[in-house]
């Protein structure tokens, strides 16, 4: 066990709630010893509508009516909005506690970047999170496609298609299910998949009384490599995916839970259950080193020149839940399961966020975390302050050694980021 998971179930024994954990968990006297010189956010959007509308797959596979959206397919709904400002107020507070801005900047030219995906709903998302930052600055969000096309730099696609890479990625995907390989994850999925077919009465769907599906199979997940593509899949976690996400993202927007949940009261051990193939669905695609590697690799050099890039103290890049999950792995992050959430890798509107330190010696360093509202946050709709945080999670870098206040020497940091972001790796 980590030191950062002894430290949390310390905190958790004495009963302590995390939030207090987040404010709590810098060593006496550490903003004596440094100065906050910088921030780089990696964030995924927030709460949006499902990628898929009701006349969909996700209609055929339920007998029950679907939550009736405030926003059209995949875009940014109006919760998903309030939530974002609510966190950019959170980050201006905790930033003009840090002396790192003004409560009412306007920021210089070049002290601070918010560039998302051209897609609505990271857009959005950058929009409104800077609303809440930085409330007077009418900050223009960067973005260098049209709306509704990936961003090479967001966009996690397969570059190599050599008969080696596709040979060593699968090994490594498969490795995930052990001796069992795909098959081995999708029976590991086995009682998720029972939670997730009661609740969605899939028994009673059109696609079962047509004589098309009943049930998710645990043996049919199978993973391609396309150059110039994302990774993708086809079976039944794909499938299982697309509605846990749907289901997920309605308990988030419908106040009662019982409705959220079509009819159905579920314990927060059911919402982890059917949160978990959609993790499970993102581990399988972009997390295999060799893949997350590849999709990551413009991203990681973005990240790279914001952290090296003279005068910049804000950096917001706004993505998706790939891109964090790809960015972790190819950094070789500690395996971890967040806390207070039922989303356990990457919660709706997550963000890393890599906060670059300088002693009294003038010497950098460097800590990283991922900040994300609870579950109960984001279905209250809770306000965000010093006083009532987001959750804060340690990120640990294998290989690497903190210092006794938690910190990496910032060299450290670049270095591995050059290691993974060379051409020749």
């Amino acid at each position: 066990m980590s030191k950062v998971s002894k430290t949390i179930l310390f905190f958790l024994f004495l009963g302590i709630s995390l939030s207090a954990f987040a404010q709590t968990h810098r060593p006496i006297g550490f903003r004596e010893r440094y100065t906050l010189k910088q921030v780089v956010v990696l964030s995924r959007h927030n709460i949006r509508s499902p990628l898929s509308g009701k006349r969909s797959t996700l209609q055929r596979i339920t007998p029950h009516e679907w939550y009736h959206w405030s926003s059209v397919p995949s875009e940014l709904s109006l919760r998903g909005g309030a939530s974002e400002t609510m966190m950019g107020q959170y980050f201006r507070k905790w930033l003009v506690s840090e002396g790192l801005m003004q409560e009412n900047e306007i920021p210089a030219e070049g002290t601070m970047r918010f560039y998302a995906n051209s897609l609505q709903r990271t857009i959005a998302t950058a929009q409104y999170f800077s609303s809440g930052m930085l409330p007077v600055a009418n900050i223009r969000i960067e973005h260098h496609c049209e709306v509704g096309r990936m961003d090479s730099v967001f966009a996690p696609q397969i570059t190599d298609d050599s008969e080696a890479f596709k040979v060593l990625a699968q090994q490594q995907i498969t490795a995930m299910g052990g001796e069992k390989g795909l098959i081995g994850i999708g029976e590991r999925m086995t009682e998720n998949y029972k939670v997730l077919e009661r609740v969605l009465g899939m028994d009673q769907s059109k696609a079962c009384l047509e004589g098309d599906t009943c049930h998710f199979r645990t043996d049919d997940a199978h993973v391609y490599l396309i150059k110039n593509r994302e990774p993708g899949m086809g079976g039944s976690l794909r499938l299982a995916c697309q509605a846990a996400d749907a289901l997920v993202l309605q308990y988030y927007e419908e106040s009662d839970a019982v409705k959220a949940a079509f009819g159905h009261t579920l314990t927060w051990e059911d919402w982890e259950s059917i949160s978990a193939i959609k993790d499970w669905y993102g581990d399988v695609l972009f997390t295999a080193p060799v893949v997350a590697r590849q999709v990551a690799r413009p991203l990681l050099r973005t990240m790279l020149g914001e952290l090296q890039q003279d005068g910049r103290k804000f950096t917001f890049l706004c993505g998706h839940d790939s891109n964090i999950g790809s960015v972790l792995a190819s950094l070789d992050a500690e395996d971890y399961s967040l806390p207070y959430t039922i989303e356990k890798k990457t919660p709706i509107g997550c963000k890393l966020v890599i906060e670059k330190w300088e002693d009294a010696e003038g010497r950098p360093f460097v800590a990283l975390n991922l900040v994300y509202q609870s579950t109960e946050q984001l279905r209250n709709m809770s306000l965000l302050d010093l006083e009532n945080p987001p959750m804060v999670f340690p990120v640990c870098l294998k290989g690497l050694n903190a210092n006794a206040d938690g910190l990496y020497p910032f060299d450290a940091l670049v270095q591995r980021l050059l290691s993974v972001t060379s051409v020749m790796r």
